[in-house]
């Protein structure tokens, strides 16, 4: 870890399942490690590939009962997580129970490293990655590891997001250039649009492209408020009306109800949920301990260094963490 390297911001639970469905190892109990084993590997290569000066873990806290109290079915057609084993493995139990097992376990062997890792009750991890890329370390140079697109809306000059998919590294200009939206309009856009993997239904006509054609104003780096769209809507119905512009009219209502679930910012969060975030962060342990963390992996029948090379990874953690 270097001095002057940025803060990685790893979204835990995205890059966790994405491990848990793909990595396929078993402990010698018998038991699927893959998410663990997968994450871990998976942040030894980010810190390599990197070379950050501090690692901040979010988790999920449960969810956000601010959100579902706006939209009772958010995030409430989400398919369980499964396994992607059938060609390896003739008999693995595809539990629930695993899957937290693994995060618990994963939890603990984070503790004997130098990372900090938060959670905070009744708050997402994007509501935590967002505060700290915004508010908490505004002007450090920040990586956010996440595939989620969400995080889109947190890039800046200062701030890069990460894809472990794509393995491409993403600035302001991949999501004007992806989407034809600016930073600034993406939330914007897409509380018209909505997002279907969440459960947040949008207008229907309403995609990037036919938003973009419509509004070019999304495209600049100025921000559009949903106001804004909306006054631009009913003028330009009245010039040449669509039907597009008739259904955002009749339903005016979605797309504000949708910035309040999709934007990531403090004016969206509590003072209640601010303050624990904070103190989260300001009290973030972290440690050095090569010893503890192999011990805890043999314990769980983790083959070392086949399945996990604790030498390797250590040495990607080659100088003292630096507080700020």
């Amino acid at each position: 870890m270097s001095k002057d390297g940025p803060i990685l911001l790893i979204d835990a639970y995205n890059i966790f399942a994405r491990a848990y469905c793909v990595v396929p190892i078993m402990s010698s109990h018998g038991h699927q490690l893959g998410g663990t084993i997968g994450f871990m590997k998976s942040l030894g290569m980010l810190t390599k590939k990197f070379d950050p000066s501090k690692i901040i873990v979010c988790w999920e806290g449960g969810g956000s009962a601010r959100r579902r109290a706006i939209l009772p079915e958010y995030k409430m057609n989400r398919k369980p997580i499964k396994l992607n084993r059938s060609d390896i493995y003739e008999d693995i139990p595809d539990t629930e129970e695993n899957f937290i097992y693994q995060v618990g376990l994963t939890t603990n062997l984070l503790k004997h490293l130098p990372v900090e890792q938060v959670y905070v009750d009744q708050c997402e991890a994007d509501d935590v990655i967002a505060y700290i890329a915004k508010y908490k370390y505004p002007e450090s140079k920040k990586i956010i590891c996440s595939m989620d697109q969400d995080m889109h809306q947190c890039l800046s000059d200062s701030c890069l997001q990460y894809s472990p998919a794509s393995k491409k590294l993403l600035d302001k200009n991949y999501v004007l250039e992806r989407y034809g939206v600016s930073v600034e309009n993406f939330i914007t856009a897409r509380s018209f649009i909505g997002d279907t993997s969440d459960g947040i239904p949008g207008i229907k006509g309403c995609g990037f492209r036919s938003l973009v054609k419509r509004f070019p104003e999304l495209g600049k780096s100025e921000f559009v408020s949903i106001d804004d769209i909306l006054s631009l809507c009913e003028k330009r119905n009245n010039d040449k009306p669509l039907k597009m512009y008739k259904n955002m009219l009749e339903s005016s209502s979605v797309p504000k109800r949708n910035w309040k679930i999709m934007n990531l910012d403090i004016s969206t969060l509590s003072a209640e949920h601010v303050s624990k975030m904070n103190f989260a962060i300001e009290n973030a342990e972290t440690k050095r301990d090569k010893f503890g963390l192999t011990k805890a992996l043999i314990t769980e029948g983790v083959d070392i260094p086949r399945a996990f090379n604790v030498d390797v990874f250590f040495m990607n953690l080659n100088s003292s963490i630096t507080k700020e």
